[in-house]
């Protein structure tokens, strides 16, 4: 185990039966575990948060102008 996987943090996250469902299906489309799928998808969303604040921020900048 390298010291990535060493670092990872653990969380207790409760999902409706509905939830785990979607997301164990979705998981075996793309050939991931749940946990994978649950990283992944944060992942995503994390840096789409970032491209959309950095672009919010270039819109602010050019409007100031």
């Amino acid at each position: 185990m390298d010291n990535k996987e060493k670092d990872k943090k653990q969380l207790l996250l409760r999902l409706s039966p509905t939830l785990w469902k979607e997301l164990a299906s979705w998981a075996e489309d793309d050939f991931r575990s749940i946990n994978g799928q649950i990283e992944y998808l944060l992942t995503e969303c994390v840096r789409q948060r970032k491209k959309s604040n950095g672009k919010h921020l270039e819109d602010q900048r050019e409007e100031s102008l």
